[in-house]
């Protein structure tokens, strides 16, 4: 059977394993789900509901995109995204998670805009506060290294905050740019790899879920 992978073209999760792909040269048949109308096919893979799923070659079934990675990075290690020392790929996974965290807050705060006023203040102020307290963190690891861990590779660190970041600009702005310096460089640079440019989304309206 083909390789499937069940997504949305906006989520930025699903743009991480998208670009992961595309990178180790995996071919992969793309199955773009609607989320206001989900189909039964992908009921039956998703217990949860949500975009993304992997589906590969031999039928394993695969939701959450640090699952997916992880997979993707143990079954076709070439080029490998996750380093081999425990304790480098513990650093790894920690950003990783950082980055995910980043753009689950990003979602959140665009959902509070796209409902108008209809969200307590509370939750508006939380995710802010959140996504504030992260930005600098990640430009002030990139002060004075090419990608969030030292060495000349980019890793699954970088792919996940590069596509929390995009969705940053897509949905809310671009100011974030002006205020973080080796962020905004990294970003750029980054911007320049075809798996990167391949995957940047449609603008179209709806809510990810």
């Amino acid at each position: 059977m083909n390789r499937k992978l069940y997504y949305h073209q906006q989520s930025n999760f699903s743009r991480k394993i998208r670009i992961l792909l595309i990178e180790k040269n995996l071919d992969c048949e793309f199955k773009e789900i609607n989320l206001a109308n989900k189909p039964p096919e992908f009921l039956e893979i998703s217990p949860i509901g949500q975009v993304l799923v992997f589906v590969d070659e031999d039928g394993t079934v695969i939701w959450d995109s640090t699952l997916i990675a992880e997979y993707l990075d143990e079954t076709y290690p070439q080029p490998s995204f996750y380093p081999s020392a425990p304790h480098i790929r513990l650093e790894c996974r920690k950003w990783e998670q950082l980055a995910d965290t980043l753009g689950d807050n990003i979602i959140g705060l665009w959902v509070l805009d796209f409902m108008g006023g209809l969200a307590p203040a509370y939750y508006r102020k939380k995710y802010e506060t959140l996504i504030n307290r992260l930005l600098p963190i990640f430009d002030g690891q990139l002060r004075s290294t090419k990608y969030l861990l030292e060495g000349e590779t980019w890793t699954a660190a970088d792919v996940a905050a590069l596509c929390s970041l995009g969705y940053y600009s897509f949905r809310l702005n671009e100011d974030w740019l002006l205020q973080y310096p080796y962020l905004r460089d990294w970003f750029n640079r980054l911007q320049e790899r075809e798996s990167v440019k391949s995957t940047i989304r449609h603008l179209q309206n709806s809510i990810i879920l």
